[in-house]
Order: C-alpha cells, then structure tokens, then sequence
C-alpha cells in the first residue's frame, strides 16, 4: 500500500500541476477570444452603422434618381417640341433662302448705284456750299447798296433810282429807274422787278406756286427721282410739292422724298422721266 501511495502521490501531483497549466491556458485563450469578440462586436456595430448611412444614401439616390427621370422625360418632350419646331423653321428658310439670295444680288447693285450717287451729292453738296458762300457776299453787297440808295436823294431830272434786285441765281439785276414825270403821284416800289416792257423776255413762272424757286440738278430716269438745289436750309420738308417748268410751260410736279441741308430728292412719275430736264425751273406749290 505503501508503494501504490508514493506512486500516485506524483502522478496526482502532475496531474494536478498539468490541470493548472490546462487551465491558465483556456483562460488565457478565453481572454484572447473575448477580446477578439470585443473588437468584432466593435466592427459590427461600426459597420451597422455603415450600413444605415449607406442605406440612407440610397433612399436619397433613389429620389434624385425619380426626379432626374422626371426632369429627363420633360426634357425629351421641350426637344420633341423645339424639333417640330425646326422643322417648320428649316421649311421657312428652304422658302425664303432663294428670296434672300436674289435680295443679296438686288442689295449689291444698290449699294453701288447708292456709293455712286453718294459721291455725286457729296460734290454736288461741296459745289452748293461755295455757291452759298458766293451768294451771301452778293447779298452782303446788295445790302450795302440799297443803305447807300435810301440815303440818295432825287437827281435834278427828277428822277428817283429803284432798289437793285438781286435774281436767284446770285447775278444782280439792272436797277429800275422811273420818271417822276411821267408817274408823279406813284412812287416806286423798293422790291419791285422791272417788267417785261423794261428787260429781256424771261421765262414765266409755274402755276400754283409758293414763291420758293429753285432748278433742277440731277435726273434720275431709271429710279424716277431728281435732285434739285433746295434744302432744310430753305425749310424745304418730306411731302413738299413743286411744279417742274420750263419756258413757262408746265412739265409736271415733283414731291420730296429725302431732305439735305443743300439739296433735296423727290420722286416723280414714270411718265416724266422724259421730260424733266436739269437746269428746269422748279417752284413751291401753296398748301
């Protein structure tokens, strides 16, 4: 007995020190294992919450996803529309693109007749300027004259002398002198022209005139319009009317279409184109 006690008082002893290291071993496994579920326990929450967030992304993608979609469909109908409405517009233009054409061709040569004419009214226009500048120094000149003739007393022939009338055309006319004698109780007008009876036949003016007078400068018979030597500065204005003369006998009549400071343009008939002349006689008609 004594043996089988010092025997299995060993074995219980290693038995007992291998249940220890047995169990320090599962503890400290269970300890690994625990905190390895911590930490996963950890990752699974984090990634619950992952999971949410990106399910609420979802939900929100899905709502912007309708509402593209609405937008998409709104739009394929705006383009279904605006097409419809290319066509009719590629029709419109296929319509007038010939008419266009031929407007161009139309454009351009009246454009060059326009340069042309242009250039002529410029020179025109410089010409009628230096014509004013003349024709105010013979009125400055005809001025003087009439002070120095209203300071002039009758000569002995009794003889009183008339005021110098200045024509339109800036040449002064020959002064009119009238006898006493022979008209003793009617003096003599200031402005008075002579009459027929006293200098060269000239021609007779229009009918129905206004009083202002002027000519013709340029004829245009392919566009039936003319230029004449009258502008804003003689308050000539659109709609203006003159008869067209020449030697006294009526051409016809004219009315203005573009007013310049020196010159105007009126329109006339298609009949007339030829029988107005430049140089011809063009006088206002009274409204």
């Amino acid at each position: 007995m004594n043996l089988k006690g010092k025997i299995l008082l060993p074995v219980l002893i290693a038995l007992t020190v291998i249940s220890l290291i047995l169990a320090g071993g599962f503890f400290y496994l269970y300890q690994g294992e625990h905190a390895q579920n911590i930490q996963l326990k950890a990752q699974v929450s984090d990634l619950e919450k992952r999971q949410r967030l990106t399910s609420d992304q979802l939900e929100e993608a899905k709502k912007k996803a309708a509402e593209l979609s609405l937008r998409l469909q709104e739009t394929k109908d705006k383009m279904d529309s605006l097409t419809s409405e290319l066509a009719v517009e590629k029709s419109a233009h296929a319509e007038t693109s010939g008419k266009l054409d031929q407007s161009r061709s139309d454009l351009e040569r009246q454009k060059s007749l326009r340069e042309d004419l242009e250039k002529r009214l410029n020179q025109i226009q410089d010409e009628s300027r230096q014509a004013r500048e003349q024709l105010n120094d013979i009125q400055r000149q005809k001025t003087d004259l009439e002070e120095k003739l209203k300071n002039m007393e009758k000569g002995p022939g009794g003889v009183e002398l008339g005021t110098v009338v200045v024509n339109p055309d800036g040449s002064p006319a020959a002064a009119e002198q009238v006898s006493a004698a022979s008209a003793p109780q009617a003096p003599v007008a200031k402005d008075r022209k002579p009459s027929r009876a006293q200098k060269a036949p000239v021609e007779e003016s229009a009918p129905v005139a206004g009083g202002l007078e002027g000519k013709v400068m340029i004829v245009n018979k392919e566009f039936n319009f003319a230029v004449i030597n009258l502008g804003s500065k003689d308050k000539v204005a659109m709609g203006d009317e003159f008869v067209v003369s020449r030697a006294g006998k009526t051409i016809g009549e004219i009315k203005i279409e573009k007013v310049h400071e020196f010159m105007s343009a009126a329109g006339f008939p298609a009949g007339m184109g030829d029988l107005i002349k430049e140089n011809d006689k063009v006088t206002k008609k009274s409204k």
